[in-house]
């Protein structure tokens, strides 16, 4: 009885997705440059990859000032700023944005933030929020002599909050090569030795649950998950540590974990990923909601702060 009621609020949820006006479907595509053509990077280039991409968004806010899109223009304009330290940029479109928080060319520790639903360039300063606040407990609780540099990713486009798309796996299987070509690309620049973790949040734990497969990481940690699309840590075929957390607060807890065939599309991601059938080591995350993980003080950063510097005795558990 249970499961045929879970079953049939998934089927409800999707056909919502189905019927409802998809979020900022209306909004349209802004007109930029194409991204600029790169090496790939090494330690010795870096700077110059990130003078590269800057440029590339201050050519973005140009062209999206003559279209009169001033939202757009201003937020590539504060990623030209000479701060910014892009690994890549692609203003079309939603857009795309890779970001160095920390000196990369000399990490021992690095952490990839993957975002889920809802991010692009218009909304990118959230997500680089949660990527300014964990690097800074890095820097600030790293033991003498270990750097710490962090890694916004935002090089895949997100899904609408409300729309089919959330709800398959269609476009993290999209985005899977790219995140993989990131950490190849990132393996080029620090070496084989640092640790690299991949925080993935809501809908980018699907993403990070389709690259991980022989993927060189360490630690794979997801956060709000709504599943990964994998029955269980161990069909991800990773050599990565498998983390999981989900705050007392956060509405995914009721999202069916489910996986079924509906009108030729699979729909939904199986395995709840704090389950213990998932078999993910699952850490404390408070009370919060779904986008308090990475909020300042939160037992969320400080679990996901001991994860990334390899601290994982002192992870706490509830």
């Amino acid at each position: 009885m249970g499961y045929r009621w879970r079953r049939a609020a998934l089927a409800v949820l999707v056909a919502s997705a189905v019927t409802l006006p998809v979020v900022g479907a209306a909004r349209p595509r802004v007109p930029a440059p194409p991204p600029v053509t790169l090496v790939p990077p090494t330690a010795a280039t870096l700077d110059a990859t990130y003078t590269a991409h800057r440029a590339g968004a201050g050519k973005a806010a140009r062209t999206a000032a003559d279209h009169g899109d001033r939202r757009r223009a201003a937020a590539d304009r504060a990623l030209a700023d000479p701060a910014r330290q892009l690994f890549f940029f692609d203003g079309r479109g939603a857009g795309l944005v890779t970001e160095v928080l920390g000196d990369l060319a000399h990490a021992d520790r690095v952490a990839v933030l993957v975002p889920g639903s809802d991010t692009g360039i218009d909304t990118y300063g959230r997500f680089r929020a949660a990527a300014r606040t964990l690097h800074a407990r890095l820097t600030r609780e790293a033991p003498a002599g270990t750097r710490a540099a962090v890694v916004a990713w935002l090089g895949y486009e997100t899904p609408p909050t409300i729309g089919i798309a959330v709800a398959t796996t269609d476009r993290a299987d999209r985005a899977a090569p790219e995140l993989r070509s990131l950490i190849a690309d990132l393996r080029a620049v620090i070496g084989p030795r640092p640790h690299i973790s991949l925080l993935c949040h809501s809908y980018g734990s699907v993403v990070c649950a389709r690259a991980a497969p022989g993927l060189d990481v360490d630690d794979i940690a997801v956060v709000g998950s709504p599943g990964t699309g994998a029955d269980s840590a161990a069909a991800l075929r990773t050599r990565a540590r498998i983390w999981a957390a989900r705050g007392a607060g956060d509405w995914v807890e009721n999202v069916p974990h489910l996986a079924v065939d509906l009108f030729g599309t699979r729909v939904g991601f199986g395995t709840d990923p704090v389950s213990p059938a998932f078999g993910a080591r699952v850490f404390a995350a408070g009370d919060g909601g779904h986008s308090d993980y990475f909020a300042p003080g939160s037992p969320s950063l400080a679990n996901l702060t001991r994860i990334v510097l390899g601290e994982t005795e002192a992870v706490t558990h509830d």
